[in-house]
Order: structure tokens, then C-alpha cells, then sequence
């Protein structure tokens, strides 16, 4: 008979566990096309730490009775912190002379998150979508070292507390990890359906599958028998086929993290259940091959590394010219050596040196918190520095007393560009601040009324982001006393009635809210309803996207109130990457940021929506674009706060244009 893995002895399995876990996230995000789902390397990185960190403070509890909080604590920043800060503080060196200066004062921001423990809660705040965003923080894949330094410092606390509350006995406890697990993948589930981002990158919604392996951990800890038998091994088999597999089947458009996610998390349990030496027909001896073994080892500093690696000379070269994928994937192999030197110079004295581990804990604890101190302060004047230093060419452009066509474009970032560049990030309407603006998970369909002059046409603007981008050039009409208008706009959720069936699986509340506005127009039919979509973001898999926006546009039109005239705005240019980071780094030549005309609009669309029955096309673009080029900046004016969304200032300076348009189908 077998002898029962001992859980808290060294297993090569799990370290070619990791091994498996990071090389998915560097090929992922080295543009190997076909681990879609490469990402969800984090998330067995999750798992395995949760059953290690478990694993050991569950035996010290069966032990000793209690745990020695100073000491645990002192380790894991000995573990996990000299080598990212060291690469935190390369990070921000490099940045200084390779990324343009608009990014760098963004990543001098993500410098003090990080470095004070919680760059997850920036990246959620800041509503970024990790498996889709064009110009990612430098520091976005400190998130999931922020999830679990963040468990570090509550688990301990909450297993402790719990061994005191059940009379010290210490079986009780895989019922407490399985209760915070529950309730931690229930509030996942409700979260990611309202606040994806949220959901995401917090430790509440993302403690599941931390406790997983904690309670695999809890299971493990008295070395059952059923650990070593062959059911167990080919239970490790599936694991990992299914931790495999799920690199290859899942994708950006997965809801995520979700029920999908049970997959690379429970096939993670299995393997670390049934894949120990001492388990029958486990794959431990492919686990702890010698490569698997050399990787696994490096599989921190290499997760560290590797991102910084590839981002910033993205970053140098601009985002508007993306890097073949094979200078992407030199770049992540470059980052195994790089990962070498950091774990044979930083991460292992620190461990294993005998200064290291004759150092108090207190001395340890206190090190560390001056350090991540003085990082995050250094970091922090930087950013008041850098946002204190205008970034144009120093030279003022005449302001024209409207827009003209084709536009006027200036050769030279003006210092009169209005919204500066270092501001145009939140040059957003004022629906995002006021509640009017439903984001993703909201379904509130009332509209808000704006306009000071009750007998004037009501005019409703409804659609999704780019209707709110829209919404300053019609209020500017509504508080002149031109419209009355009502504002309908919802987060990536269009007004038009497109792949309904898709939607309402993916967002549930974008189809509940967009069928609650359109009864409610049907009930009191507005004067005109104005449609405002992204819809080249919801074309991407159509064969001929002209056929399919044209029958979702006779599908809406034929839905909404016969007495009310239908416009259709057409849709602003997408600069495909934000354009003042562009501008930042050519000031004095706007022109290098002039998209070509043909790859800022889509022409499929426009055919579709300029020759649809039943509604009048309003199209300003040639505010914006001549025939050859859209441009970044107009006259004083910055047209984008990122790659597709107007400013608030530039879409104010819209309403002249706009309202002269209105003119011929208001009442």
C-alpha cells in the first residue's frame, strides 16, 4: 500500500504546476493566437497558493494552538516583495526614458497602488477590462499579487479567529473555508453581471478560488488514503486537461471571472489532489520533468518580468503600431533569462540567506513598510510633478468661431487645446457623474430631462457610450431653449436590436433595458428619437456587417413609435488607440496621429445607415475628417478623450453643426 502524500512536504508536481500556470499568461500575452484563455494561468496560481498558504497555517494551528502572526507575515514579504519592488522600480526607470510623457504619469500612478498593495482596486475603479484593454497599465499584472497579498493578510487572521470560536478544533475549519468560498464565488457570480471590472480584480469575488485550494488543503491535511489511489491520479489527468484545455477554449469575449472559471480552478484541485509521486497513474513524472522543474522555480519572477518586458518597448514604438508577434514572442522568451537573474540575485538571498532568517520579524515588517513608504512617496511627487508639466508645443492656435469643413488642423499640439491633453481622460459628460449614464449591470430605463424650455420638441437621444459622447452637443441645444431632451444611454449596450439572443445570455440587463426604453417611447412618443451606437464593435464576426446593421436598423425603426422621425447619428471615427497619448510624444507633428480615413471609419456601416427606410442620417464626420484622413485635433480641439469616445468639449463645439442638421426634421 502507498504511503499518503505528506501536503506540506515539497512536491515537484506543483512546481511544474506552476510552470504550466505561468507559461500560459507569457504565451498569452505574447500573442500566441491560440490560448485565447491563457489568462486563466492567474487563476491556478490562485488555487496553488491558497492550498500552500493554507496548508501551512493549518498545521501550525493543529501544532501549536495559535499562529505566530509576526513571523508568518515577515516571511511572505522575505517571499514575495524584494522582487517586485525590484521590478516595480525598473519599471518606472525604463518608463522614464522609453514611454511617452502622458503614460508616464500613468505610470507613476500605478507605481503608488502598487506599491501600497492595491493596484487591483485602481484597475477596477478605473473600469479596465483586462482581456480587452489596448493600452494596458505597465503594472496591470500586479492585480492578482495585490489579490494575494491581500489574502495573506486576512486568511490568517480569519482561520485563526475561527480555530478559537469552534474550541480549537481545527476539522471545523474546512467548513469555514468552504462557507467563504461559497459566498465569495455567489458574489462573483452577481457582481460580474452588473460590474465586471469589479469583479474582476477584487479579493472578495476572486477569495473562491484562493479558497479552493484551501480547502483541498483542509482535505489534504491528514493524508487520506483515497489521496494514492488510481481515481485520484485520473482525476489529476483531467485536471490537467482541463487547466489545458481552458487555455485553448476560453476567450476575451468570456464572461470572466463566472462559472467558466470552475474550470481551471477545479481542474487545478484535482491535479494538486491526484497528482502527488505517491498517487497511482498520477502525471507527476511529467509534472517534474527537469524544464517543468526550472520554470516552475522561476515562475514568480518570470510572471514579474515578463510583462514590463513586452509592454514597454509597445509602449516606446506606440501603440498605434503594434509589434509582430514574433518580436513579441523574443521578448517573452527574453524575459526566462531575466527571470533567472531575479530569482538568483533577489528572490533567493532574501529567502534562504542566513542574514534573511536571523532578521526579527518586527525588523523584517518595519523594512518593509518604510520601503513600500518611500516607493509609493517617490512615486506620488512624481505624478505632481509631471502633471504640473504641460505637454504641448508652447504655441497657441486662433480659435475659429466655428467648425469648418473640411476641418482646420493644426500642425502642432496648440498650448490653448481645449481639453489640455493631460485632462482629456476625464473630459467626459456630465451624464457619467450625475447617475443619468447606466453602466453595465444597470438597467434603469426613465431617461433624464434637460432643457429649460418646456414647449420645444422633445427629442431623445438613446444608445450606448458613444450616445453619452454624444449627449454634450444636444444639451447645448436643450439649454438653449432649441429641444427638450431626453438622455437614454447604457454602457456597451446599443439601441439597436442586434444579435438580441447573444445579449441578453452575455448582458441580461442590456436587453431588459433597452426593451423598457422602447416601450416607454411607444407609450409617449418623443418628437424624434436620435439612434447613437458603436456598432463596428458588434460587427466584428459578421460575414457582411452592411446586411446585418441594415435588418437590426429595420428591426429597431419598426419597434419604435411611428410618429416619432428617426435619426441616425452617424458614428465618430475610432482612432484605434487613444490619441493624446499619440500627440504627448509628437508634439510638434500632429500629423503622425492622423488616422487614414478608411481605417477610422467603416464605410459598410455608413452605407447601411445613410440608406436605411424610415430615418434621416445625420453625419458630422467631416468636422473631423477630410477625404483622406480623421485627425486627432481640430482647430483648438482634442476630438477624443480615448481611441473612440468624443470630449465633452469637443462634442459642445459639435452643436451648431448638430443643431443646423436638426433643423430639417424637428417639428
Amino acid at each position: 500500500m502507498r504511503t499518503p502524500p505528506d501536503s506540506s512536504a515539497f512536491r515537484t508536481d506543483i512546481q511544474g504546476l506552476r510552470a504550466i500556470a505561468v507559461l500560459l499568461v507569457v504565451l498569452y500575452h505574447s500573442g500566441v493566437a491560440v490560448l485565447s484563455g491563457g489568462y486563466v494561468g492567474v487563476d491556478v496560481f490562485f488555487v496553488i497558493s491558497g492550498f500552500l498558504i493554507t496548508t501551512h497555517l493549518l498545521g501550525t494551528l493543529q501544532r501549536d494552538g495559535r499562529l505566530h502572526f509576526a513571523d508568518f507575515y515577515a516571511r511572505r514579504a522575505r517571499r514575495i516583495l524584494p522582487a517586485s519592488f525590484a521590478v516595480l522600480i525598473a519599471t518606472v526607470v525604463a518608463s522614464a526614458i522609453w514611454v511617452n510623457p502622458l503614460q508616464f504619469t500613468q505610470v507613476l500612478e500605478g507605481a503608488v497602488w502598487t506599491a501600497l498593495y492595491v493596484p487591483n482596486y485602481l484597475f477596477a475603479a478605473q473600469g479596465t477590462n483586462y482581456l480587452a484593454e489596448t493600452i494596458p497599465s505597465l503594472f496591470q499584472h500586479y492585480w492578482s499579487l495585490g489579490i494575494e497579498e491581500q489574502f495573506y493578510l486576512l486568511w490568517p487572521a480569519l482561520l485563526a479567529g475561527s480555530f478559537l470560536a469552534l474550541r480549537r478544533r481545527a476539522a471545523l475549519l474546512t467548513w469555514v473555508i468552504l462557507a467563504v468560498g461559497v459566498l465569495s464565488f455567489i458574489a462573483c457570480l452577481l457582481l460580474v453581471a452588473r460590474v465586471q471590472p469589479w469583479a474582476f480584480f477584487s479579493l472578495p469575488t476572486r477569495a473562491w478560488e484562493l479558497a479552493a485550494g484551501g480547502l483541498v488543503a483542509a482535505l489534504l491535511l491528514r493524508r487520506p488514503a483515497w489521496a494514492t489511489t488510481r481515481l485520484a491520479g485520473i482525476g489529476a489527468w483531467v485536471g490537467l486537461a482541463a487547466v489545458i484545455g481552458s487555455g485553448f477554449v476560453l476567450t476575451s469575449s468570456t464572461t470572466f471571472p463566472g462559472t467558466a472559471t470552475l474550470l481551471p480552478v477545479l481542474g487545478t484541485a484535482a491535479l494538486i489532489i491526484g497528482g502527488s509521486q505517491a498517487t497511482k497513474w498520477s502525471p507527476a513524472r511529467i509534472l517534474s520533468l527537469s524544464p517543468m522543474l526550472f520554470i516552475g522555480k522561476i515562475s514568480y519572477s518570470l510572471y514579474l518580468v515578463h510583462w514590463p518586458l513586452l509592454q514597454i518597448p509597445q509602449a516606446a514604438v506606440g501603440y498605434d503600431h503594434p509589434l509582430p508577434v514574433w518580436v513579441t514572442l523574443l521578448l517573452g522568451l527574453a524575459a526566462v533569462p531575466v527571470a533567472w537573474l531575479s530569482f538568483r540575485f533577489i528572490e533567493e538571498p532574501f529567502r534562504t540567506s542566513t542574514r534573511a532568517k536571523k532578521a526579527r520579524p518586527a525588523t523584517t515588517l518595519w523594512a518593509t513598510a518604510a520601503a513600500s513608504g518611500v516607493v509609493a512617496a517617490v512615486a506620488l511627487t512624481g505624478m505632481f510633478v509631471t502633471n504640473a508639466t504641460p505637454v504641448s508645443s508652447g504655441r497657441d492656435v486662433q480659435v475659429s468661431a466655428a467648425l469648418t469643413v473640411p476641418p482646420t488642423v493644426p500642425p502642432f499640439v496648440p498650448a490653448n487645446l481645449a481639453p489640455p491633453l493631460r485632462a482629456s481622460g476625464n473630459d467626459n459628460a456630465i451624464v457619467y457623474s450625475d447617475g443619468c449614464h447606466q453602466e453595465e449591470g444597470d438597467s434603469n430605463s426613465d431617461g433624464c430631462w434637460f432643457g429649460t424650455d418646456d414647449r420645444a420638441p422633445s427629442v431623445v437621444l438613446f444608445g450606448d457610450s458613444h450616445a453619452a459622447s454624444w449627449f454634450p452637443a444636444f444639451d447645448e441645444l436643450a439649454e438653449a431653449g432649441k429641444i427638450r431632451l431626453n438622455s437614454n444611454s447604457k454602457s456597451s449596450c446599443g439601441s439597436v436590436l442586434y444579435a438580441e439572443e447573444r445579449v441578453k445570455q452575455q448582458r441580461p440587463s442590456c436587453d431588459v433595458w433597452r426593451r423598457a426604453v422602447i416601450d416607454r417611447l411607444r407609450q409617449d412618443p418623443p418628437d424624434v428619437i436620435a439612434l447613437a451606437n458603436f456598432a463596428t464593435s458588434r460587427l466584428g464576426g459578421e460575414a457582411d456587417p452592411r446586411t446585418a446593421w441594415s435588418e437590426a436598423l429595420a428591426k429597431t425603426i419598426a419597434e419604435l413609435p411611428s410618429q416619432s422621425r428617426v435619426v441616425i447619428l452617424a458614428d465618430t471615427p475610432d482612432f484605434q488607440v487613444t490619441p493624446a497619448l499619440c500627440l504627448s510624444a509628437h508634439v510638434d507633428d500632429t500629423s503622425a496621429c492622423a488616422v487614414p480615413r478608411s481605417e477610422a471609419l467603416d464605410d459598410r456601416v455608413r452605407q447601411a445607415e445613410e440608406n436605411t427606410d424610415g430615418a434621416d442620417w445625420i453625419d458630422l464626420t467631416d468636422r473631423i475628417c477630410d477625404e483622406q484622413k480623421c485627425y486627432p485635433i481640430v482647430d483648438n480641439f482634442l476630438v477624443t478623450r480615448d481611441a473612440h469616445h468624443m470630449t465633452k468639449t469637443f462634442a459642445s463645439a459639435l452643436a451648431p453643426a448638430l443643431e443646423e442638421k436638426l433643423d430639417r426634421v424637428l417639428p
